[in-house]
């Protein structure tokens, strides 16, 4: 009989809803019946996609003996990460200053009033490695609960308390400059792989945001060093087995420091950021490699991630049945050369062999290969040929459920990508996910859901990344599309972050103020997977306060990026986007208006030329002369009567050109 997660739209929860575990998703019911039968709360978190949550979940969850115990002496509660980030973020603050690391699975034991007071994370289902059995802390959690009561309670209190003092007094310290941002450039040096690309070492994650800065800070000062940097890194991911040689997209991360073995589940967000940096690259470069990679990505979100409503879905599985009713990690995509042999015949086999790196004992496990890509470009036809059998394999699952914040990331990658490569197609996609952003996820105040599945918007309120990335999004689509709508929508969702989410000297919070009190309420400015609610916000303010000459709105990015100057010499990897934008607010950013009438084929070279400048952060508005979609067009006329473009920062403007090349010249390009 399914329990309670069976009236879920998580996907995650879903897979729970016929365990045997009586579940209880986060709510204050869940803990009010703690509280009544007088038990502990278990905190199980995790995500669709995650490869040691579906072991515990078969290991103990779906144990009818282990269940029966939870349920007798617990109130069970499990929550999916990626819909409730403001639960795991708290709760993984507190996991790792007890413990000294963190990850997924999350268990956490709770008093009724939501405080921790026993952590970890995956648990085996019997001793080993010097590991406690799932029953064995279940057992002892247990006895502390019945026979040292008090002590539990002081323990919980303490854990609260010593994260209430974990402040962040980051605001108010001014913004970043050129020394912060040279500082942050030697720090990244510093750190580089100069034999393999990427920085620090193994695992080895997509360092798209840092990519991202050092591309900005080369157009804006030069800096050789910079876009070195770039390009090593994001050819040794384009060439690595990271990235997906036969279907396009990128795996999560890379398990070593030589880019050769991923961790094979791909997410939304990795592939909207990699796409937009690839895109941003070959606008810097002109290189072959990154038009095709930014591309291949672009068609692979778009084929493999796509919901029928318009959205894109999270995420792909790393496991898929090996063809033996087994599920294994990297089945749909590993290959041997006796595989490659029997698609191809023998020599185009033992051809694809040499091209992929597939090698007789493997680079993988029991002599499976990732394909890489360390030579020259594949023939077209071959992969055309081992795609359509690896179409054959069972696939891996897919989490439906549509997040926010990273179809807003999705929707700027797909618009600039059909802008720069003419697939006006792409720019269709982000447009449909920006409607049903608008039409599912919006409410009448312009208050975001967090997520939405199969049509039906989730119950979660959206947090401050779903905020500035979906503003983010809309922004990148108003400057590609000349619909000023979708500043107008921006606009609407960055006023809520003002309202909502700034706190004193320039900080912000993850949660709004009127959000669902938590034992914290979450803040983290730093860039991991994702920029940060913080940095995003403050790169969407800028952009915004550029399209419209908006004080209030710059204020607050400029205050927002006192974080910044702090830690971006000091840690510049984990702040990336923060710098990116730091970078656009140092260059302006610059603001471009292009006025002439729609269809005019020298309207439309102005506009890709704008679009195709490399200053860092410029925003475009287009559109007829006059025209109110824009304030940027307000009292901007043609020029003798033709189409033309003006450029200006600092509150300065330069000449109105009719000429594509002069227009280049001023942005950089």
């Amino acid at each position: 009989m399914p329990n309670r997660l069976a009236h879920e739209t998580s996907p995650y929860l879903l897979q729970h809803a016929d365990n045997p575990v009586d579940w209880w998703p986060w709510s204050g019911e869940a803990f009010e019946e703690a509280r009544k039968r007088g038990v502990p709360v278990l905190l199980s978190v995790g995500y669709s996609s995650c490869h040691w949550c579906h072991v515990m979940a078969h290991e103990s969850f779906e144990d009818e003996t282990t269940a029966a115990y939870l349920n007798e002496h617990f109130v069970p509660v499990k929550v999916d990460r990626e819909e409730r980030p403001d639960v795991d973020a708290v709760y993984m603050e507190a996991v790792q200053a007890a413990t000294g690391q963190g990850g997924w699975p999350m268990t956490v034991f709770l008093t009724a009033e939501a405080q921790p007071f026993y952590f970890g994370t995956y648990f085996p289902p019997a001793p080993r490695h010097g590991m406690a059995s799932f029953q064995q802390v279940l057992e002892g959690v247990t006895a502390a609960w019945r026979d040292r009561r008090e002590e539990v309670d002081e323990v919980a209190q303490k854990i609260v308390r010593d994260l209430a003092a974990r402040s962040l007094a980051t605001g108010g310290q001014g913004v970043p400059g050129e020394e912060e941002l040279a500082q942050a450039l030697l720090g990244l040096t510093r750190e580089y792989d100069e034999r393999h690309g990427g920085f620090g070492g193994a695992p080895k994650f997509p360092p798209s945001m840092a990519v991202e800065f050092l591309l900005r800070n080369h157009a804006r000062t030069g800096s050789d060093g910079a876009l070195q940097m770039a390009v090593e890194t994001c050819g040794a991911m384009a060439r690595g087995g990271m990235y997906d040689q036969l279907g396009g997209g990128f795996a999560r991360y890379s398990v070593d420091r030589e880019w050769v073995v991923p961790h094979f589940e791909k997410m939304l967000y990795d592939n909207a950021l990699l796409c937009r940096v690839f895109a941003h690259l070959w606008r810097t470069t002109g290189s072959e490699q990154a038009r095709r990679v930014a591309l291949e990505t672009a068609d692979f979100m778009v084929r493999e991630l796509r919901t029928p409503e318009g959205g894109f879905a999270s995420a792909l599985d790393a496991d898929s049945d090996d063809g033996t009713g087994r599920h294994v990690e990297g089945a749909f995509y590993v290959w041997t050369p006796e595989q490659l042999r029997e698609v191809l015949g023998d020599e185009d086999g033992r051809a694809a062999a040499e091209i992929f790196g597939v090698t007789e004992q493997g680079t993988f496990e029991e002599g499976f290969s990732v394909l890489q890509l360390p030579g020259e470009e594949a023939d077209p036809a071959i992969k055309r040929r081992l795609l359509a059998a690896r179409e054959a394999r069972p696939r891996p699952g897919r989490d439906d459920k549509v997040v926010a914040a990273w179809n807003g990331l999705a929707i700027a990658a797909l618009a600039e990508a059909g802008a720069y490569f003419d697939r006006p197609d792409l720019v269709e996609r982000a447009t449909e996910a920006a409607d049903l952003l608008v039409r599912l996820h919006m409410d009448t105040a312009a208050r975001l859901f967090r997520t939405s599945k199969d049509g039906r918007a989730g119950a979660n309120a959206g947090v401050l990344e779903d905020y500035a990335d979906v503003a983010e999004g809309f922004l990148a689509l108003a400057g590609v599309t000349g619909e000023g709508v979708w500043l107008e929508f921006a606009g609407f969702l960055l006023d809520i972050v003002i309202d909502q989410f700034v706190g004193e000297g320039g900080t912000l919070y993850d949660t709004a103020h009127d959000a669902e009190p938590l034992i914290r309420r979450p803040q983290d400015p730093t860039d991991n997977a994702t920029p940060s609610g913080w940095t995003a916000a403050a790169g969407a303010l800028l952009s915004y306060a550029a399209q419209t000459g908006s004080e209030a709105h710059r204020t607050v990015a400029e205050g927002a990026l006192g974080v910044v100057k702090a830690l971006g010499p000091r840690a510049p990897r984990f702040i990336g986007w923060g710098l990116a934008v730091a970078e656009a607010r140092l260059d302006g950013p610059r603001e471009v208006a292009v006025v002439g009438p729609q269809g005019d084929p020298a309207t439309a070279e102005l506009h890709r030329t704008a679009l195709l400048g490399r200053a860092p952060g410029t925003v475009v508005a287009a559109g007829e002369p006059d025209s109110d979609e824009f304030p940027l067009l307000r009292e901007r006329p043609l020029v003798d009567g033709r189409p033309a473009a003006y450029v200006c920062r600092h509150f300065t403007c330069r000449t109105p050109t009719t000429d594509a090349a002069e227009l280049a010249r001023q942005l950089g390009s």
